[in-house]
């Protein structure tokens, strides 16, 4: 197989391995809407998960094949798949047999942004997803028509008609998409305006993520930079021109300390751009200070595309969030809410328990580890979060990791997390199975039920979680 196709994206059918998945189904929605004809499969479609989502892309227009390699005949289709794809699953081996060019999810990406006037790249180990959304809002709202590549569901696009919305086709000239670091593609990219949250451990070890963010730094005109962020401010050097944000008194966009009001479900504050002394107001309609601070990136990546602070700051007033981004699900009659939440990694869990923790109430989180690979990698600074970040009366249960198969090592599981935890001085449970985890949960919630009880369901690669989270609220009624 080829890895190159020299004719237009839209000149050949396209095929996409796993087209469901979070990382794949924007980009096959973003080239369907540039006029390509798009077939995929799912290994998830198969097993019968999420049958609404794959539902809703063949009314649009997509073509669904069972994943046993019958949807590619022609060899004129390129095949997308993750690079993480074994050469064993039948759509690689059919591509073979035919000679089908091949394109992983990232080089496909990279040639879309690419190709775009002007890019705007949202990097780092947390807040991607956010940030990219804000971002996408931000210049919607005020009519720049962007095309915006998430890996999340963005609440203010989706409707009856597009509930996944993680993706917007525009015509204005302007890309906007989350970069991955994972697998090292962050490298494909040009972007106009780098985005750099923050670096932290997840896939890859420090070491790497620096060599990996300092060149996506240094390829861009404008680098946005996390003046918290140590190891982020450390790259500065690379940057051809930054602007900073944060709560650090250098960062050049910031919010004023005293002026922050946090509420359960919003927060206020007045943002100032102190390289010219400007303020605006801030109305955030999604809690926690992590939102906070990646609303300020977001209006630092505005700014280098010349949007004044006022303006910015007001279009992020009717931001209405991301799906699984502290997702509040529900409150039952008792009082107990049910909030779905995308939390997978030590960064985004210590950021979700400290918006929890802002406000009285016990936190009962349900934690499910998006793979074997990722726990061993960061199973102990996990445990360290989670035995740190919650109290006395909390509780956490982790179920069994993700998997839907391959050869990936099994032998360290959920169990020692639980075990370091508990060493920690934390309360774990480890409870395998996700239905009976569930049982649990709802029993801690009935045994000491107050109003102001919150169950937190975390986890990453896996769409049912949001239907295991609506389950539980409903029968806590």
């Amino acid at each position: 197989m080829t890895t190159q196709t020299a004719e237009p994206l839209t000149a050949h059918p396209w095929f996409f391995c796993g087209i469901g998945g979070s990382g794949m189904l924007p980009l096959a929605l973003i080239l369907k809407g540039a006029g390509a004809q798009v077939s995929g499969s799912d290994r998830g479609r198969d097993q019968g998960r999420s049958p609404e989502k794959f539902a809703w892309l063949e009314s649009l227009g997509f073509t669904l094949f069972p994943q046993d390699g019958s949807g590619l005949a022609d060899p004129r289709q390129t095949l997308v798949a993750s690079a993480a794809v074994e050469d064993t699953v039948p759509e690689v081996v059919r591509a073979r047999e035919l000679g089908c060019a091949r394109l992983s999810r990232a080089q496909l990406l990279a040639r879309l942004f690419n190709a775009a006037d002007c890019g705007v790249a949202v990097g780092g180990t947390s807040g991607k997803s956010t940030v990219t959304g804000m971002i996408g809002w931000i210049l919607t709202a005020l009519e720049r028509d962007p095309t915006i590549m998430n890996g999340a569901v963005m609440k203010n696009f989706a409707s009856a008609d597009a509930p996944f919305a993680s993706a917007r086709v525009g015509q204005g000239g302007v890309f906007v998409s989350e970069v991955d670091e994972s697998d090292g593609s962050i490298a494909l990219y040009r972007p106009r305006v780098a985005v750099l949250n923050n670096v932290s451990l997840d896939h890859k070890s420090l070491e790497e993520l620096r060599v990996l963010f300092g060149d996506f730094l240094a390829a861009a005109p404008v680098a946005v930079l996390n003046a918290d962020d140590a190891e982020s401010l450390a790259l500065r050097p690379r940057a051809r021109a930054a602007i900073t944000f944060g709560f650090a008194p250098e960062a050049m966009i910031s919010a004023l300390p005293e002026s922050i009001v946090e509420g359960p479900t919003s927060l206020a504050a007045t943002v100032i751009d102190r390289r010219d002394g400007s303020t605006a107001p801030l109305a955030l309609k999604v809690p926690g200070r992590h939102n906070l601070a990646n609303a300020l990136a977001a209006l630092s990546a505005a700014s280098a595309l010349g949007v004044p602070l006022a303006q910015a700051a007001a279009a992020l007033g009717t931001f209405a969030g991301l799906a699984r981004r502290f997702d509040i699900v529900g409150t039952s009659a008792s009082g107990v809410t049910v909030i779905d939440d995308f939390g997978h990694n030590p960064e985004k869990v210590a950021a979700t328990l400290a918006t929890l923790k802002a406000h009285p109430g016990r936190v009962l989180a349900l934690f499910q580890p998006h793979g074997y690979g990722p726990l061993r990698q960061m199973g102990a600074e996990l445990a360290e979060v989670f035995a740190t970040r919650l109290g006395a009366e909390d509780r956490v249960i982790l179920t069994d990791p993700v998997y839907f198969g391959g050869t990936v090592d099994r032998t360290q599981g959920s169990e020692r997390i639980v075990g370091l935890i508990n060493d920690h001085g934390g309360h774990a449970e480890h409870i395998g199975d996700r239905a009976t985890a569930g049982e649990r949960l709802l029993a801690l919630a009935r045994s000491g039920t107050r109003a102001d009880d919150r169950i937190v369901i975390m986890g990453a690669r896996d769409d049912t979680l949001s239907a295991f989270a609506r389950d539980l609220l409903a029968r806590l009624a």
